[in-house]
């Protein structure tokens, strides 16, 4: 019976050896322990204006030339949420769309110009109308200090 165990604890280990091998750690650890919904966040922006918070969710599009954004949506809720970071300071791999992710960072407001959406749009091979941003488009995003994608 013990052999069993033991051979059972052993396959349950290597299955579970590429799982973790597959974690990817980007910037500072992400060490607050619990998210907070990307819902809650957009209907309370100013709450939580310039305080860490950590989101968890899936990564929706990716900066296709420099890994310097991501937008992360809320599995249950489906609501997203920009995450920013300087360049070169943390690279988001460009092919990470669809994977989980957990993000700690300060919230902030930002007016993105009419060229950064269209830059955006680009990047991640969407359109975007312009007549409906002539001035840009006021948003909400995190200003990403770590991330954590699985």
């Amino acid at each position: 019976m013990n052999k069993t165990r033991s051979a059972v604890l052993v396959i349950t280990v290597l299955l579970a050896i590429p799982a973790l091998a597959d974690e990817m750690k980007l910037g500072k650890a992400v060490a607050i322990k619990s998210a907070t919904p990307i819902k809650e966040i957009l209907s309370q922006p100013d709450k939580y204006l310039g305080k860490d918070i950590r989101i968890d969710g899936e990564i929706t599009e990716v900066c296709q030339n420099m890994g310097c954004w991501i937008n992360v949506k809320d599995a249950s809720t489906n609501e997203s949420i920009q995450v920013k970071v300087d360049d070169g300071e943390i690279v988001f791999p460009k092919d990470g769309a669809g994977r989980k992710v957990a993000v700690q960072g300060k919230l902030e407001k930002v007016l993105v110009s009419k060229e950064e959406l269209e830059h955006q749009a680009k990047e991640s091979g969407r359109k975007v109308d312009p007549s409906k941003y002539s001035a840009g488009k006021l948003i909400y995003r995190i200003r990403g200090e770590g991330a954590v994608i699985q």
